[in-house]
């Protein structure tokens, strides 16, 4: 029983990585007496007077639920899951390479290392090859052992991301709203798949039983369509496979994405920097795909997020109806835009519109705005510069980004 050695590695880490980031953890409420433009600063380097205390316990809070949640985790799915070397979780036993020629691999095979395949993602110039790990020897072990055999080969442990948020609330009352854009700019979504009542263009599986209906991604694909989007494509890297949303399948996602045509895509999931995938992220953005994703809900004293923090993604956060941060919201190396992540309805699985909060539902309300901008021959960037409006410190700031985007989308039931 590894529990205590779990439990103590996984304290360690929560100070230094975004292990297992998000989980579904819930929304938390501003304190109250939070002024709009507050600086909501980690609490481990400072905050603004009258904050530091309420936002350390916010950030003591998350952490705690964190540690539960990737202890149960890692226990309820061992024969599947385990830590890699900087102690994110991971699929059990299976390491990734890129970079590596043949006589590396045989010289590695003899060492007990085997070769389980090759993933050939054409559309984005990458083979990635798979290697399971010698019997008896422990994830974190083999890295390092890899490492030390290969040092000039890319190495990584096959990362879990998970969504941002679940979409946990009480149904409400649909109404009518009406699209102000119809917008044809193909665009795609990684996550799960959304419910039979949310028509998608393509959707395809990237894990076991997929593509399955979710809840999130149901969400997620409401909110494009209902602002504006016509042809979403749908990669469900989750299906019902409890080590789903592994970086292998984002990188394979990326890929089907590209050979779709799309022109965006938004991911609302977050994990740990992984090497395969940043590889997979810079492929596609050189291809003139824009990538937005959502920064979590990881509170402000998390480490930075992925795939948020990768050079070119657009990270976004969410505000409140009252246009302030939410102080659960996590932090990227960078900050594009804000959007709305609170008050917002959105569909499940079944249908139902639901009222739901966390950045997960901030990342395609900006999607769907870059998607217009393309979609009207204009520079994605330059419009939704002129379309943010300035909150918080005079220009770009660590709290808003570049700016507000879509106020109101997404809170029309």
């Amino acid at each position: 029983m590894r529990r205590p050695h779990l439990i103590m590695t996984a304290v360690a880490l929560l100070a230094t990585t975004p292990v297992a980031a998000q989980l579904g953890l819930p929304g938390l409420p501003v304190p109250a007496g939070v002024p709009v433009t507050a600086p909501l600063l980690d609490p481990i380097v400072g905050g603004v007077d009258g904050l530091g205390t309420q936002l350390q316990q916010t950030a003591a809070r998350l952490a705690r639920q964190r540690l539960k949640t990737i202890d149960r985790l890692v226990r309820r799915d061992r024969d599947l899951i385990e830590l890699d070397a900087a102690g994110e979780p991971a699929r059990r036993g299976e390491l990734l390479l890129l970079d590596v020629e043949a006589a590396e691999m045989a010289r590695i095979k003899e060492s007990g290392f085997t070769v389980l395949g090759v993933e050939d993602i054409a559309e984005l110039g990458i083979g990635v090859s798979r290697v399971g790990v010698p019997l008896g020897m422990s994830l974190a072990e083999a890295q390092r052992e890899l490492a030390a055999q290969l040092p000039d080969a890319v190495i990584s442990a096959d990362n879990l991301h998970f969504p941002a948020n679940r979409v946990s609330a009480l149904p409400v009352m649909a109404t009518a709203s009406s699209v102000q854009h119809e917008i044809f700019t193909p665009v795609g979504m990684i996550d799960g798949a959304p419910g039979a009542s949310i028509p998608v263009a393509a959707a395809k599986g990237f894990a076991k039983g997929a593509p399955y209906p979710s809840d999130h991604g149901s969400a997620v694909a409401s909110l494009l369509k209902k602002n504006g989007v016509r042809q979403i494509s749908v990669a469900d890297v989750y299906g019902t496979d409890p080590a789903g949303g592994n970086a292998l399948a984002i990188a394979r996602a990326l890929g089907w994405l590209a050979g779709e045509g799309t022109k965006v895509v938004t991911i609302s999931l977050v994990g740990p920097k992984n090497s395969v995938l940043a590889r997979a992220i810079s492929s596609a953005q050189a291809k003139g795909i824009v990538i937005i994703a959502a920064v979590g809900n990881d509170g402000p004293a998390a480490p930075p997020a992925y795939p948020a923090s990768y050079d070119g993604v657009v990270a976004v956060t969410g505000v409140d109806r009252r246009s302030r941060p939410l102080i659960e919201a996590g932090r990227a190396l960078h900050l594009d835009y804000s959007a709305p992540g609170a008050d917002v309805y959105a569909a499940n699985a079944k249908g139902k519109i639901l009222k739901v909060r966390g950045t997960s539902f901030a990342a395609p309300l900006v999607a769907a705005r870059a998607a217009f901008a393309l979609g009207i021959g204009r520079n994605w960037r330059a419009q939704l510069d002129s379309e943010a409006r300035d909150l918080g410190p005079k220009g770009h700031d660590a709290l808003y980004g570049r700016g507000l985007l879509c106020s109101a989308c997404g809170r029309r039931k």
